[in-house]
């Protein structure tokens, strides 16, 4: 569904963060990026989006190369990227985020938005409040379910545990392998690193903006020198 070839590509023109990064994910896969702080695992997900050029290399969607387009183009293809931080309009009700987010004709809006009310009870439950009132593990709700709404052929989602609390971040986990459930492939950046690559398909270490290991999830997370060196012990 995903390949992403020999990425070279940074945010100055002399700049390197990422330097032939190669990924691919499958179908109904959920594929995990760890390594180090620096690591460049955010930069690939932008870059894959197309908030960020690539310099070098390809990104193919389903055999389509979106390399030279924009991230509008990359969406319409069938991306969506959460973003770890202001990723809904707090001045905006629940409701009102689900509605911008919508892509299609007005009349299909509402029960597009009531599919996504079904899913996830608490966005019903919170419909008439803003989104700068709900909690973190709420807010990463809503913008998983805004990014729903656009019917999409790959999900990238950079770090979407951040700062949550132990439980929020397990029903997040669980979010998160409920869309995988459904057949949604994703690309993952995670700062839990151990417990996000045991439940994914495949993973990939990232180390100074180059590929260093690759593997099934379950395998790389049980890897004692993978542990020792990226993953704290």
């Amino acid at each position: 569904m995903l390949e992403v070839e020999g990425l070279v590509a940074g945010y100055a023109s002399a700049e390197r963060i990422l330097k032939g990064v190669s990924v691919h994910v499958e179908p109904g896969e959920l594929v995990t990026l760890v390594g180090p702080n620096g690591a460049g695992k955010s930069t690939l997900l932008k870059v894959v989006s197309g908030l960020v050029p690539a310099r070098e290399g390809h990104v193919r969607l389903g055999g389509a190369d979106v390399t030279r387009q924009g991230a509008a183009e990359r969406a319409r293809a069938g991306f969506a990227f959460v973003m770890q931080e202001r990723n809904v309009f707090g001045t905006l009700t629940v409701a009102e985020n689900l509605e911008l987010a919508w892509p299609g004709p007005s009349r299909q809006m509402a029960e597009e938005r009531a599919r996504m009310y079904g899913r996830y009870p608490v966005l019903a439950e919170k419909r008439r409040a803003l989104a700068r009132t709900l909690s973190g593990g709420q807010r990463q709700i809503l913008a998983m379910a805004m990014a729903l709404m656009t019917a999409p052929k790959m999900l990238l989602l950079d770090e979407p545990t951040a700062g949550l609390s132990p439980k929020a971040t397990e029903e997040l986990f669980e979010v998160v392998l409920g869309l995988r459930d459904l057949g949604l492939p994703i690309l993952m950046v995670e700062q839990h690193a151990l417990e996000a690559l045991e439940v994914s398909s495949r993973g990939y270490v990232l180390v100074s903006g180059s590929n260093a290991a690759e593997g099934g999830g379950p395998d790389l997370a049980a890897d004692p020198e993978i542990r020792r060196l990226f993953l704290g012990g």
